[in-house]
């Protein structure tokens, strides 16, 4: 399985690295990683919903701020959507798209995930 983001049509080459395992996050659930991207360590996070599973930057679109509120907790308390730490921003799991806050109509940025046998890998 490839989970490609809206915003990404194709890629030319494809370069992966393992995150953790399907297990290792609980449905729902979520996890947040510090991966090297462009030669710079960035923060990213995982969300398990529903058997399905999505990655964002670690970065609200309104202030820039991590959105989590304790390690690997960034989902609401009924653990239906995104929440940010910061002004509570409310953001869906399966586009990242704010749906209440100060960021309105803005998305977190996705990034691009494969599932092989058990592990999921950053794609790049």
């Amino acid at each position: 399985m490839l989970y490609y983001p809206p915003s990404q049509a194709t890629l030319s080459y494809v370069v992966s690295h393992i995150l953790c395992k399907t297990t290792d996050i609980e449905d729902p659930g979520s996890k947040s990683f510090e991966v090297k991207i462009k030669r710079k360590t960035q923060s990213i996070f995982l969300i398990h919903k529903n058997g399905n599973f999505f990655a964002y930057y670690n970065k609200c679109p309104h202030t820039g701020a991590s959105l989590e509120w304790q390690e690997d907790q960034f989902l609401d308390l009924d653990k239906e959507l995104i929440q940010c730490a910061t002004h509570d921003a409310l953001f869906t799991i399966d586009s990242g798209e704010c749906i209440a806050g100060p960021c309105s109509g803005d998305s977190l940025q996705a990034l691009t995930i494969s599932i092989q046998a058990d592990e999921i890998h950053l794609v790049l």
